[in-house]
């Protein structure tokens, strides 16, 4: 049997998002870094040091640049955990007894049968149903 690789459970690669594509805005570190050495380089109309700011600015935009880079890559990994442990809490729920909501608001009970993996969101399976974990009420034994 092929399993596809998307459908592993706890598989990081289902649950990165694709490749975007990177727009004109999104700087990296070393790009950040060429512009700040360019804007160092070039000397300014008034006969004065480098232009565009002293290096306490640089060093000032550089600090806040890093602490967005931080920021960025906590949340990716903040994103990472949580997928993860829904994924921990939908295998748990299998064979228990659960309530939820269908899409036409119709209350639905029965146990959960399966648990599938779509790009990494966990779906349940009551009485041969797809559900999202949002859709659950109640779980009992």
């Amino acid at each position: 049997m092929n399993i596809p690789t998307n459908m592993m459970i706890g598989s990081l690669t289902s649950i990165q998002p694709e490749e975007q594509t990177r727009q004109n805005s999104d700087l990296d570190m070393e790009q950040f870094l060429q512009i700040i050495s360019s804007a160092m380089s070039m000397p300014s109309m008034d006969g004065g040091g480098g232009g565009g700011g002293s290096e306490t600015d640089y060093i000032g935009q550089m600090v806040q640049f890093g602490m967005l880079n931080a920021m960025n890559d906590l949340n990716e990994t903040m994103q990472t955990n949580l997928l993860m442990g829904q994924q921990q809490q939908a295998l748990s729920l299998v064979g228990k007894e659960v309530t939820l909501t269908s899409a036409d608001d119709q209350l639905i009970t029965g146990p959960v049968e399966k648990v599938r993996f779509d790009n990494g969101y966990a779906t349940l399976h009551v009485n041969g149903a797809t559900y999202d974990m949002n859709d659950i009420i109640e779980v009992s034994q």
